[in-house]
């Protein structure tokens, strides 16, 4: 069981915290009270590659492994959960073409995704269609040499300003995925606001109104969108959630434990009531059992471990339920305080609950993992 990093992989985490705290930090509660990103997140994360971190050297990549990639997204994480969320969605997309994609896909559209050129989301949940996700009501036609989409998409993260989306809709009563560019004639999308956290991940409900594609914008074969893109996808949100869970723990921690160590109260730090000691040990420990189990799922699917699908339920289920006490907890020992944007703990505890509903919800993770154990004892 992989329990610790590499000299390399240790290496690249230092610069994926300096590059956070110098680069993404600053503009965290600024991202959250405007709810967007800064627009010099991007640009930044572009210059250091980033948003290529998943894809290989031979499309412009950087090659990452995957518990590195994990570390990039804990780091991420730690400091603005909505610009964690970019490389997600991003590399959702990214990875789905990698996987799925034609040549002429993959030799056009990966270089633009590995240099953030071209910025992906993946566009599956729709008013009416959450966790059944093959009952997506989005349709697809074909029209001659196109397909012509109508439909609606909602809570799609980055869909604000993502050029390229990679689409789930129904064609012949089929899920099947879409390459659906942003500039598409009869294609528009509508910012959703007033979200109680991730409020900078530019969330938006998409509009498809006879959007015609070519035929060449097919991805996979038609019919598999669910079973086989959608899935893969799926896989690499869950197992980049659940790091990017460990890195607002990890910020969590560092504040509530700076915090008990300075606030005075009946003449003692709190940090000496027996109380708060007792909470911050339980962060130490949940946060140290949940990046094992991220460890672990990025070691199997390292060396091409079948196990690794369901060792990511595990680590998403658990990193995100844990984030959740934790941001809790965070927010307890700051008091008062803890509910005051002054502090970043307050916005802490709003993203920590996003993560057990999105990427699969608690009780689907419960349902799934309970399910796939009683048919292998």
């Amino acid at each position: 069981m992989k329990t610790q990093l590499t000299e390399l992989q240790q290496s690249l985490k230092d610069e994926f915290r300096a590059f956070a705290d110098k680069y993404v930090g600053p503009y965290a509660a600024l991202n959250d009270r405007e709810e967007r990103l800064h627009e010099s997140i991007i640009p930044s994360m572009n210059e250091h590659g980033y948003l290529g971190s998943m894809l290989p050297a031979e499309y412009g990549g950087l090659g990452y492994d995957n518990v590195t990639i994990g570390a990039l997204n804990e780091e991420l994480g730690r400091v603005c959960v909505s610009a964690r969320v970019l490389l997600t969605v991003h590399g959702m997309v990214a990875l789905a073409l990698l996987r799925w994609g034609t040549r002429e896909q993959k030799d056009t559209l990966l270089p633009k995704l590995a240099k953030g050129e071209v910025i992906g989301a993946f566009a599956l949940s729709e008013p009416e269609v959450g966790s059944d996700a093959k009952s997506v009501q989005t349709t697809a036609v074909l029209d001659g040499d196109e397909y012509v989409l109508n439909g609606r998409k909602k809570w799609i993260s980055m869909g604000g300003i993502a050029d390229l989306f990679l689409v789930i809709a129904s064609y012949d009563g089929k899920p099947t995925a879409f390459l659906v560019e942003g500039d598409r004639a009869g294609f528009s999308r509508t910012p959703m606001k007033g979200l109680m956290g991730s409020r900078g991940s530019e969330i938006a409900e998409l509009t498809f109104e006879n959007v015609r594609i070519p035929k060449s914008n097919l991805v996979g074969r038609e019919g598999m969108g669910l079973t086989g893109v959608a899935l893969s996808c799926l896989d690499y949100g869950r197992y980049t959630v659940a790091w990017g869970c460990i890195g607002l723990a990890q910020a969590c921690f560092e504040a509530s434990a700076t915090y008990a160590k300075h606030r005075h109260q009946f003449g003692a730090p709190i940090g000496e009531n027996q109380l708060i000691q007792k909470m911050i040990t339980e962060m130490v420990v949940q946060i140290r059992a949940a990046r094992l189990l991220c460890y672990h799922a990025g070691y199997l699917k390292d060396i091409g471990d079948p196990d690794s699908i369901m060792e990511t339920w595990n680590a998403k289920y658990l990193s995100s339920v844990m984030v959740t006490k934790v941001a809790a907890d965070a927010v307890q020992i700051h008091g008062g305080n803890g509910v005051h944007p002054d502090y970043p703990v307050e916005r802490y505890y709003r993203d920590a609950k996003i993560n057990e509903i999105i990427e699969g919800s608690t009780q689907i993770h419960e349902f799934l993992i309970a399910k796939n154990v009683l048919r292998t004892m």
